[in-house]
């Protein structure tokens, strides 16, 4: 991919480093919109389950994707994802969705559909932030600023415990920590877009870091960039 004038800014990371809450509260100190990556695959999986279309079918998913559409509504904040015209922005979050997550998310067709459209957001906004697990190293390789969150896997289970627990649902975090490891297994070891850090990108690790003290951090390296 070719350098551009736009300016990019990755956060890559596992599931429950934090990078959802630091992207969005960056974007918004920046006065830009958050990309959440994760949120389109996780609406594929929507798709997986309410189409019954099996989750390591990626040429029906990759179809099904052309047919309905993802998108965005900016004019939401944070931004509402769609499918068609339905928001699944909390449909997407619901337990059965992270079931078939990883299985639909290491489709190399699902994989390509989906990057083309996140490189076409990049294109639409002069400055970006946008996370994931593969947007430095892979969607937006020459990214003006790369990030790289880990913390240890008990933090990350408390972390998406409460979310759960914040829109209703019982959650066993046993089970919450068992999801996390599989996914992580997953994600580091999938052939096509694995996990990984991207080079040049700065590592935070925010097992015992607040949100306010990794995005200062974030905003501090930003700003100098933005300022050259």
């Amino acid at each position: 991919m070719a350098r551009t004038h736009k300016f990019v800014v990755t956060i890559d990371g596992a599931a429950g480093t934090g990078k959802s809450t630091v992207a969005q509260e960056l974007a918004r100190r920046l006065g830009t919109e958050c990309l959440d990556s994760g949120a389109m695959y996780r609406a594929v999986a929507v798709l997986s389950i309410d189409r019954s279309i099996k989750p390591t079918d990626g040429a029906a998913l990759a179809t099904a994707i052309r047919e309905v559409g993802i998108r965005f509504d900016w004019n939401m904040k944070p931004p509402t994802i769609l499918l068609g015209d339905v928001d699944v922005s909390q449909r997407i979050r619901e337990l059965d969705i992270s079931g078939v997550l990883s299985d639909v998310a290491k489709q190399p067709e699902v994989r390509k559909v989906l990057v083309e459209q996140q490189r076409q957001i990049g294109e639409s906004h002069p400055l970006l932030v946008t996370e994931g697990r593969d947007q430095g190293s892979v969607v937006f390789p020459h990214a003006s600023a790369r990030f790289f969150l880990q913390a240890n896997v008990n933090e990350r289970t408390k972390r998406r415990a409460k979310q759960l627990r914040a829109r209703g649902t019982t959650v066993n975090e046993d089970v919450v920590q068992q999801d996390i490891e599989t996914r992580d297994h997953i994600d580091l070891t999938r052939e096509d877009g694995p996990l990984t850090c991207p080079d040049g990108a700065t590592i935070i690790d925010t097992s015992s870091m607040s949100m306010t003290e990794v995005v200062d951090l974030m905003e501090t390296e930003v700003t100098a960039l933005l300022s050259r």
